[in-house]
């Protein structure tokens, strides 16, 4: 491999920089483009670092760049890390079934009536839940005919009203309905997520502690008759998951190696697997990850491999075939399929 042809790909992403503003108080967020009443922050939120990144093959860290120690906001990167969790509660005997409906083992909390009553934990982690229904004062017509870079095209315009289809029906990237997965999981495992994902993904992996996330300022529940809060799997509306690409890079390094860190078992390699399934409705999507099915969401790309997606943009990159996982944050992610083809090319070129 040559230090020029990785060198250079680190630089395109450099040159190559969100469109976002790195203070908050600018153009920053996906909330500006909700239509009123949702276009507002309802958690902390905080200012962004630059381009920066890591890139590990064979387990062996090839480049970090710009500030990869840092904590900053993932985004929708959370939403894999919240069917992670899912997949630690499947391991664990809480959720032997994930085509099971969630209001059987979780009640109270939305899924007791109506076609709600219906809907399984797959179809959220899939999202073709069609639940319906508000999460702390946020309902999920917010997100209806939702546009999402890599999905296609809905038929409506952003928040209006849409008929609900049947559970399992209809595929929608609806941030209402995975923050409701979240409060499922919270009351599935009777503790709050954070502290779950700390001592079951986190330093299992390796990574620090310098990683935080957090819910709105109102999402709060008794859990056991302890106030806990449901933290969201995103930051379309604050609060959020902050991480290092660091971190998430060790993260990926355990499902590059199908759950396994220095001889334990994190995560079931079965979980893993089926996390990659293609969803019938949305082949370009599994449980919460991209799929660049049939090369469609990176040409420049193998198609066996598999992305966390977040807003602004942060993108962690799984290539199982070459045991290699890519991170890298506040990427215009007009570039993005590029950009992985210059590091692709000069992995390659060893």
């Amino acid at each position: 491999m040559t230090d020029e042809a990785l060198d250079l790909a680190v630089q395109f992403s450099v040159d190559h920089e969100s469109l976002w503003d790195r203070e908050v108080t600018g153009n920053w967020g996906v909330h500006l483009q909700d239509p009123a009443p949702w276009n507002r922050l309802l958690g902390p939120v905080h200012d962004r670092g630059p381009v920066s990144g890591t890139i590990v093959v064979g387990g062996h860290k090839l480049r970090s760049w710009g500030e990869p120690q840092r904590p900053d906001l993932t985004f929708s990167v959370a939403k894999t890390y919240l069917a992670l969790l899912a997949g630690v509660a499947h391991d664990k005997g809480l959720l032997p079934d994930v085509n099971e409906p969630v209001g059987k083992r979780v009640r109270g909390i939305g899924f007791d009536e109506g076609q709600n009553a219906q809907v399984t934990w797959a179809q959220l982690l899939q999202q073709t839940s069609e639940w319906g229904g508000s999460y702390f004062g946020l309902t999920d017509q917010a997100d209806h005919y939702r546009a999402v870079t890599f999905g296609v095209p809905p038929n409506g315009k952003k928040g209006e009203l849409r008929p609900l289809q049947a559970p399992g029906s209809y595929w929608e990237y609806n941030d209402v309905r995975i923050n409701q997965l979240s409060l499922a999981l919270l009351h599935l495992f009777q503790r709050p997520l954070p502290d779950v994902f700390r001592e079951c993904i986190t330093r299992p992996v390796g990574a620090s502690d310098n990683w935080s996330w957090v819910g709105y300022d109102n999402a709060w529940v008794d859990i056991g008759g302890r106030r806990v809060q449901s933290v969201p799997g995103g930051t379309h509306w604050g609060g959020g998951l902050s991480i290092s690409s660091d971190d998430q890079a060790l993260i990926g390094q355990m499902l590059v190696d199908e759950g396994e860190v220095n001889g334990r078992q994190v995560l079931s390699a079965q979980w893993i697997r089926q996390m990659q399934l293609p969803c019938d409705l949305a082949p370009y999507y599994g449980y919460l990850i991209w799929l660049n099915h049939e090369r469609k969401m990176f040409p420049s790309l193998p198609a066996s491999s598999y992305f966390a997606v977040g807003a602004g943009s942060s993108f962690t990159w799984i290539e199982p075939e070459r045991r290699m996982v890519v991170v890298v944050r506040w990427l215009n992610s007009a570039y993005a399929d590029e950009f992985f083809g210059k590091v692709l090319n000069a992995v390659d070129a060893r």
